[in-house]
């Protein structure tokens, strides 16, 4: 039956207000997130402050972002995922429709196997997340370049989305308008009704028009997602594992790299990375674990494990009934003559003698000649200045100063102290390992240096027994003059020297200038072989 205008229906509005309340879009929208990962604010935190820090982070955005929109949401997604210990993806409907490019990326990439090996570096450490977010550029770029048919279907249900939510709305006012005209029996007019089914329908239209994009939207790949980012990630976690070896290698502990500054950090990383230093660092890594071991095998077998009893006259060791004749004054003049003669019963003990309490002074030859390389392509440079580094690790858990002495010709040389009470620092080690003087060799001006360090030590701190280690490939001669000198400091300050052949076993052979001079004396042929020096840890 056809109405004019001004008719009214009774009831007319329960029909249509009873299907526009079962239908989703008039309920209130639920949150729609940017971000893939779900993070606190403490995560999002790190995110920005690391993403302030580092300017490669800020200029990978910028290169993204003018090419494609939201590219800065991606990057943070990468860098939660990697940063987070363990990472949550959100499902796929709770995400603005504009981000679901960025959502389906990091599926794949949490679904890889290779996230795993990724994830163990990065988990917790706002700079290697980082990092991990910076060698996986090229991946990114390629997937978003390749992104054009998702987005553009994203963008799609982002706006029928839009659409509605706009109908929604506009049903919620048709039916308030119907509602206001509705008369006192219930009964309302046929334009305010027809308006109100007209709005419905035009709703609920709006509304499978969206959920069709949204589910074509989800169901739209981007090309090579999963072997993009498998390739990425597989990248990524050996670029992190390496610099992780190098640092380790290098002796930069956890805590010195937390406090430093990001850009301080990719700095160090690239130094260590690209120089000559990257090729010395599998050679420093293998000295440092043999002298940790050696120590550890000095500490098994310290002094101090009591096997018996001996007749000496080390007070610090003597046996309790020998002290109990102190106290009787007819037996101390016994007691007296036997330590004249040595004969107290002591403690006796077993394990090999740290002697030394004085510096530590690594002399190390940096004459051309050391620049040659030997077996596996080390150089004698890189042996000795990872024996001398090995030997500042050594110095440092004893306790005693270190002092590198790098030399050449004479008067050529180069001192780098590294106290006791302050940390070594990872910039002064570089340049300590960095620095060579090339030229000729001299014994005399390194080793008149580190017996005057000794001296220095010994009027400052009273200190004696320093240890000299004297690195080198090339014999050279030495005044009588400076030989009887070099002998007095010896005899007042108590040091001992140890000499090191590196790659010329002549240097080492009986009747060289460096035997004379060296109380222990050793020659290395093999230069890949960090072993040949092992006794020298464990007596130093």
């Amino acid at each position: 039956m056809t109405r004019t205008t001004g008719e009214t229906t009774p009831g007319g509005l329960e029909e249509p207000a009873g299907r526009a309340g079962e239908w989703p879009a008039l309920s209130p929208a639920p949150e729609r997130h940017t971000a893939a990962v779900v993070a606190d604010r403490f995560d999002r935190m790190a995110w920005r402050d690391t993403y302030e820090q580092a300017a490669a982070l800020r200029e990978l955005a910028e290169e993204l972002n003018e090419r494609h929109h939201h590219a800065s949401d991606l990057l943070a997604d990468v860098f939660l995922a990697a940063y987070k210990v363990g990472p949550r993806l959100r499902e796929p409907m709770e995400m603005d429709a504009s981000r679901l490019v960025n959502h389906q990326i990091i599926a794949s990439l949490l679904e890889s196997p290779e996230f795993t090996g990724l994830h163990r570096e990065t988990a917790g450490d706002p700079y290697a997340a980082a990092m991990a977010v910076l060698a996986q550029a090229p991946a990114l770029r390629r997937l978003l370049d390749g992104s054009r048919a998702a987005r553009e279907q994203a963008e799609r249900a982002r706006k029928r989305r839009r659409e509605a939510e706009a109908a929604a709305t506009a049903v919620s006012e048709v039916l308030q308008r119907a509602a206001d005209e509705t008369t006192e029996d219930g009964t309302v007019p046929a334009p305010a009704a027809d308006a109100v089914h007209q709005a419905v329908k035009t709703a609920e239209a709006a509304a499978q028009q969206a959920a069709q994009d949204a589910t074509q939207a989800l169901a739209t790949a981007v090309p090579g997602t999963r072997a993009t980012v498998r390739n990425a990630l597989a990248k990524a976690a050996a670029a992190a594992r390496q610099e992780a070896a190098l640092m380790r290698a290098w002796g930069v502990g956890p805590g010195e790299l937390e406090r430093m500054p990001f850009d301080q950090r990719a700095r160090l990383a690239e130094r260590l990375r690209t120089s000559r230093l990257a090729q010395w660092a599998e050679l420093i890594g293998r000295f440092r674990q043999m002298a940790g071991g050696e120590r550890a095998r000095k500490v098994e077998n310290a002094t101090g494990e009591l096997v018996g009893v001996t007749l000496g006259d080390d007070l610090s060791r003597v046996v309790p009934s020998e002290l109990a004749a102190l106290g009787l004054p007819e037996l101390r003049a016994v007691f007296a003559a036997r330590y004249a003669a040595g004969e107290l019963m002591l403690y006796d003990s077993q394990g090999e003698q740290d002697t030394g309490r004085g510096a530590i002074i690594a002399c190390v030859d940096t004459s051309h000649s050391m620049y040659e390389a030997g077996p596996g392509g080390i150089t004698r440079e890189a042996w000795a200045k990872a024996c001398a580094l090995a030997l500042l690790d050594q110095a440092r858990h004893a306790g005693r100063d270190f002092v590198g002495i790098l030399f050449s010709a004479a008067g050529r040389l180069r001192i780098h102290r590294f106290p006791a009470d302050r940390p070594a620092g990872i910039a002064r080690t570089l340049d300590f390992a960095e620095t060579f003087l090339g030229g000729g060799t001299s014994y005399q001006s390194p080793l008149t240096a580190a017996s005057e360090v000794l001296e220095e030590e010994f009027n400052d701190a009273a200190r004696s027994r320093g240890d000299i280690v004297m690195l080198t490939d090339d014999d050279c001669g030495v005044t009588e003059e400076w030989m009887r000198g070099w002998n007095d400091a010896k005899r007042l300050l108590g040091f001992r020297v140890f000499g090191v052949a590196v790659g010329a076993p002549r240097v080492a052979e009986e009747g060289s200038v460096l035997e004379a001079l060296c109380d222990n004396l050793r020659s290395v042929e093999d230069l890949t072989d960090v072993h040949s020096a092992a006794d020298l840890f464990r007596m130093i």
